[in-house]
């Protein structure tokens, strides 16, 4: 009878029977079994202190298997000539191995210089047992995280497809979701992996789930990776604040090491050959309708290999409860650039003028720009925030301009009037009176020099100036700058003088000089003064 391994339990049953007493042609008839086989077996045990008497030892599972162990099933193997041919390049394959090479070329190089091919698996066996050849390493299955903690992230390629009303031939990718514990799973096709691709995606992952993960686990892309490391990856900036925005961390996997995402890498096969295979859209957009139904109907439901269980039942059952809210309003991606705040107090971004407080000085400032605001960052101080503007707009907040300079930036004279009641009402009321034009800003220069002369002369002076200027109704500033500059107030010459006739159709004017007054000083009395320059 030709030679069989016998199982575990038919090894301590031969010994059982030889114990009590049962010879090996009787074990061997009652167990269909060899008698030299029974006996090669017996003996073993004898040898190991198996025995018939009380002293015997105990018949347990270490002894079956020292049994086993010690029991050589048949003489040993003669290596073949494959083998043999090995052994005699030995030193040419271990050449080949320092310098990288693998088994399909080492099976090459090796039928080139020796005319004979050896098989590819009798190589790799040969390498792996007598060279020290490199082993696949030890897979250790990780638990699966506790529900409505992870969502795995990886972008695949799905294939090529050919664009209806164009006719090109593309190839589309796709961004791939895998709930760690559920197993539940969302695609979502494009045409390229881009950040914008990346955002997008995740906007319509929350959508499909009707939540928000906490934990994103994801391979290092661009998009979201700028700097791969194992202990402290560098993210990308916008990423980390989509991240902000939508609460969620991430876990970026180490380089080349898929088994850091093993779920979602686990169904790239299953996506590719189930979903798109087969299919022929013609365009992302029909892809993208057909990706939300088969995750939801066909691959949400079906059985799933490991956990035995329909995906999108355990996700709705027992991890939706669990994660965050989903948004309720479209992201809005920023974008940030680098501007330089000039003397001007002012920066210019996407074509429009903002103003910047002038208290920041000439600095370089990061802008952030969305779709309503753009904010101006001094390091990470937030110095201004502005409304959006179109291209060619601008905006000038008034308070960021320096002392005195707001109103005419921003031509508001309704603020210098208030400046000028502040002196006085007759001065607010004149420089009113000043400003009373269709261009008003184009008198405003006028009221900045009243402005000057109250600061000059004092406000009660200036007032009590507009005040006989405005009965005059002589509204120009250059008067009062001369009234004041020859001293008249500070004479009493202002006051209102009675009214007085020198004859009957003459009446003496309000300002009208007693003749006295252009006396020379060198004239004596009775002589006529001279004339007045």
């Amino acid at each position: 009878m030709a030679y069989r391994e016998l199982f575990v339990v038919e090894v301590k049953e031969v010994l059982r029977l030889w114990v009590r007493g049962r010879g090996y042609r009787t074990v061997a008839r009652l167990l269909s079994l060899d008698r030299k086989t029974v006996r090669r077996y017996v003996e073993a045990a004898q040898a190991l202190g198996l025995s018939r008497d009380e002293e015997s030892r105990e018949l347990d599972e270490d002894l079956v298997a020292e049994v086993v162990s010690a029991v050589v099933p048949g003489a040993p193997r003669v290596p073949g000539a494959m083998r043999e041919h090995c052994r005699t390049h030995q030193g040419l394959l271990e050449d080949w191995l320092e310098e990288g090479c693998k088994g399909p070329k080492l099976v090459k190089l090796l039928g080139r210089h020796t005319g004979v091919v050896v098989p590819l698996r009798t190589l790799q066996r040969f390498v792996s047992e007598e060279l020290g050849g490199a082993r696949r390493g030890d897979t250790v299955r990780v638990v699966d995280p506790q529900p409505g903690q992870v969502l795995e992230v990886d972008f695949m390629e799905l294939g090529w497809f050919t664009q209806r009303g164009s006719g090109k031939r593309l190839k589309m990718h796709a961004l791939l979701c895998t709930a760690g514990y559920s197993r539940h799973q969302f695609v979502w096709p494009c045409l390229e992996q881009s950040q914008d691709e990346v955002i997008s995606g995740l906007e319509a992952a929350w959508r499909f789930f009707g939540a928000v993960f906490p934990v994103l686990i994801c391979d290092n892309l661009k998009a979201v990776v700028e700097v791969p490391d194992p202990i402290k990856p560098k993210l990308n900036r916008s990423f980390i604040e989509y991240a902000q925005s939508r609460n969620f961390e991430v876990d970026a996997t180490r380089v080349r090491k898929a088994k850091d995402k093993a779920r979602v890498e686990r169904q790239v096969r299953f996506v590719r050959d189930d979903y798109f295979r087969g299919e022929r859209f013609g365009s992302v957009s029909e892809a993208r309708v057909e990706a939300e139904r088969w995750c939801r109907e066909d691959a949400g439901m079906r059985t799933h290999g490991t956990t035995r269980r329909h995906p999108r039942e355990v996700f709705e059952q027992e991890e939706l409860s669990l994660l965050n809210p989903a948004p309720t309003e479209p992201y809005d991606a920023p974008r940030w650039a680098d501007v330089q705040a000039g003397r001007e107090h002012a920066v210019v971004v996407e074509y429009a003028l903002y103003s910047v407080p002038y208290t920041v000085g000439e600095v370089q400032l990061r802008v952030r720009i969305d779709r309503a605001t753009v904010k101006l960052y001094h390091g990470a101080k937030l110095v201004k925030v502005h409304p959006r503007q179109k291209q060619g707009g601008s905006r000038i907040d008034p308070v960021d301009l320096p002392p005195g300079k707001a109103e005419l930036a921003t031509r508001d004279g309704e603020s210098l009037q208030r400046r000028g009641e502040a002196f006085g009402p007759h001065v607010g009321e004149y420089a009113r009176r000043l400003l009373d034009s269709p261009l008003p800003w184009t008198r405003m220069r006028q009221v900045y020099r009243l402005l000057g002369l109250a600061k000059r002369y004092g406000g009660e002076m200036v007032d009590e100036a507009c005040a006989r200027a405005l009965e005059l109704e002589v509204v120009d500033v250059v008067r009062i700058g001369r009234m004041l500059e020859r001293g008249l107030v500070r004479r009493g010459l202002l006051l209102p003088a009675p009214k007085r006739r020198t004859s009957s159709n003459v009446i003496a004017l309000r300002f009208a000089r007693d003749p006295k007054e252009w006396r020379s000083c060198g004239a004596t009395e009775g002589e006529e003064p001279d004339a007045p320059a």
